[in-house]
């Protein structure tokens, strides 16, 4: 479905919104909750700011190959497999956020000034077939408040565990 100028507008503000969000999440887990799992094969919140980072990169590529390429193939990755190969629980946690900071004001700045026309540009994703830059948009303008939402589920069910 196509994206009026106006969605288009409050899309773009969530995402330049999203590293703000994310940020200010992590400033209310305590020092002691932030590799705290809440169950066996989910991400600590410390995992889910290395996942974002690795999914702002290549966000940021994604919507310039759209932009940019002709007959973009967008490809897909397995997220688990990241986490676990490149070891998130390990990783120090500032890189990433710079990596999310700096990725999301860059893309933003760029974002800004497309001519609505582009936004009509088509390329093919690797698991999910035909996709657009307003698909792209859809998704990113929420993918970091949902990994908000995640980390402060993992907080409170973190403070339940804890309380027993």
């Amino acid at each position: 479905m196509k994206q009026t100028a106006d969605e288009r507008h409050d899309m773009l503000e969530r995402y330049a919104n999203g590293a703000r969000l994310l940020h200010e999440v992590w400033d209310r887990v305590p020092d002691e909750a932030r590799h705290w799992r809440p169950a066996p094969g989910k991400w600590s919140a410390h995992e889910v700011i290395c996942h974002c980072a690795d999914s702002e990169m290549n966000a940021a590529a994604r919507i310039r190959y759209l932009l940019c390429e002709k007959e973009p193939v967008i490809l897909g990755y397995d997220q688990d497999c990241w986490s676990r190969v490149l070891d998130y629980e390990h990783h120090p946690v500032e890189p990433a956020f710079a990596v999310v900071d700096a990725v999301r004001a860059n893309t933003t700045a760029m974002l800004a000034h497309l001519e609505d026309s582009i936004w009509e540009r088509q390329g093919r994703h690797t698991d999910s077939g035909e996709f657009s830059a307003e698909d792209w948009l859809r998704i990113y303008a929420g993918h970091l408040e949902v990994h908000t939402r995640q980390i402060e589920r993992n907080l409170e069910q973190w403070k339940r565990a804890t309380s027993s």
